[in-house]
């Protein structure tokens, strides 16, 4: 605890007065300062100046990244038949239809990402009290429920991140590990701020981006200037 104190106050003595940098001044500075034991995650949040309440502001959205995400993400598949041996062969890690509704109720969630062809729903629909507070609730509006499930396996296998606003106005992802080179870092930044900035709901009102903050698992945040992130 004392190394992790020790090296905390560094980081933020290094952080301290540098606020609204651009992305490639905070990618370096983060960088630098990602020295855990292990490969830490390069998060980005956004505080929205919108209120997830009401339907006609809410923000929710895909995004490719272009480097990837560094994290070996595990796919659930619902489907049955030729769908179901589709969704295998693309790399899917579980699929499955009655049998994997009984083992998720059963409280066995071993996936990050859950894909569901449209004839599967009304099974799916009955996990949404386990499935929903996790955000693993398949959606066609995110394209998880899809007869394409070879595509949205390999979607979601190859970097794509899915971003939903919080009830705070906030929105939040992991972009990256700090391993990343900094080019790689700014390149993954910038396509979730625009890929965000393009989910701007018709019902907002005032400024849409307030605040955006860069940071690694066990380090600060630094605050990006919003002009330079091209969110004007």
């Amino acid at each position: 605890m004392a190394k992790l104190g020790k090296r905390m106050a560094a980081a933020r003595k290094d952080f301290a007065g540098k606020v609204d940098l651009s992305i490639k001044e905070a990618v370096a500075l983060v960088k630098k300062n990602a020295n855990a034991k292990f490969d830490e995650t390069v998060d980005i949040s956004i505080n929205l100046g919108v209120d997830p309440r009401h339907a006609d502001q809410m923000v929710r959205g895909t995004v490719n990244l272009p480097n990837g995400t560094g994290k070996s993400v595990r796919v659930a598949v619902f489907a049955r038949g030729a769908k179901a041996e589709e969704a295998t062969a693309a790399g899917a890690d579980v699929v499955g239809a009655e049998d994997l509704m009984e083992a998720v109720q059963g409280g066995s969630i071993d996936f990050d990402r859950c894909i569901a062809t449209p004839d599967m729903m009304p099974i799916v629909g009955r996990l949404g009290k386990v499935l929903g507070p996790r955000n693993l609730m398949p959606n066609p509006k995110v394209g998880t429920v899809t007869m394409d499930v070879e595509a949205a396996v390999k979607n979601a296998k190859g970097g794509e991140v899915q971003f939903r606003v919080e009830k705070a106005g906030v929105v939040h992802a992991g972009v990256g590990k700090a391993s990343f080179g900094e080019v790689e870092l700014v390149q993954n930044i910038q396509a979730f701020i625009d890929a965000v900035s393009k989910a701007k709901p018709s019902g907002t009102k005032g400024a849409y981006m307030k605040k955006i903050a860069v940071s690694s698992t066990m380090g600060p945040g630094v605050s990006l200037d919003l002009g330079a992130a091209n969110t004007k």
